[in-house]
């Protein structure tokens, strides 16, 4: 399978270079100077990942970034010249997936965009707007409280409410949790199994960051969460007890 990677740099000579490294491994690569040439390639062709220049004159990648989860389950990365701790932070809160900094080492940001994919696509079909991913086993439903976790169909279903809209981030970290329900899983252990560098200093930021935006969309009251429990000291458990 061939994955499509759009790139967004108004940097020419970066974003050339970076293509061509990319073709040269196999990959179809899409580039564009700014936002409105990067809306119109993804409208145009399906795209499984986003490289997202943060710092772009006019409409920068964050709010490129908003606009593609509102559409697309494809996986971003954050580039950013500064590497400033708020820009990690400000992207993984808008739903990015990983953050590189400027300059680029070209053999880490392929082995973070084969990553990506991987667990992207672990549990799922090809896909065009973006390569579905997931932790659990295909066949595998988890039910807590109101809430049904497809795997296979990368859904969670509420029983009313229906379908619940989850990045592609919040859903595998949920998927991550309900792999082992009424299981404590430490960040630690979280990070292995979303394939996220856990020597990183930010690496338990990206878990807490990811946790509260998912709970948003989930508990009644994030503040008093019922489904996913914080066990201080310890980590996070899904339960299953709950009727909700």
């Amino acid at each position: 399978m061939t994955y499509t990677i759009a790139i967004a740099d108004d940097e020419t000579d970066l974003l050339e270079a970076v293509a061509e490294y990319f073709e040269g491994h196999g990959f179809d690569v899409l580039t564009a100077t700014d936002a409105v040439g990067f809306r119109a390639i993804v409208q145009e062709r399906g795209i499984h990942l986003a490289i997202l220049d943060i710092a772009m004159p006019g409409e920068d990648g964050l709010s490129l970034a908003r606009w593609l989860r509102r559409s697309s389950r494809a996986g971003i990365i954050f580039a950013s010249a500064s590497g400033s701790p708020m820009d990690r932070i400000v992207g993984l809160e808008i739903g990015a997936d990983d953050y590189v900094s400027k300059p680029y080492d070209m053999r880490e940001l392929l082995a973070r965009v084969r990553s990506l994919l991987r667990r992207l696509d672990q549990a799922a079909p090809a896909a065009t707007t973006a390569p579905p991913g997931g932790t659990l086993p295909a066949s595998r439903q988890v039910r807590f409280g109101p809430f049904t976790l497809d795997p296979q169909a990368r859904r969670l279903r509420h029983r009313d409410a229906g379908e619940i809209d989850l990045t592609a981030a919040e859903f595998e970290l949920l998927a991550a949790l309900g792999s082992r329900p009424n299981r404590i899983l430490s960040r630690t252990r979280l990070n292995e199994l979303l394939g996220l560098s856990s020597s990183e200093a930010d690496s338990d930021r990206r878990i807490d960051v990811r946790m509260t935006r998912l709970r948003r969309k989930i508990e009644p009251d994030p503040d008093r969460p019922r489904f996913i429990r914080t066990i201080r000291g310890e980590g996070y458990v899904l339960s299953t007890d709950d009727p909700g």
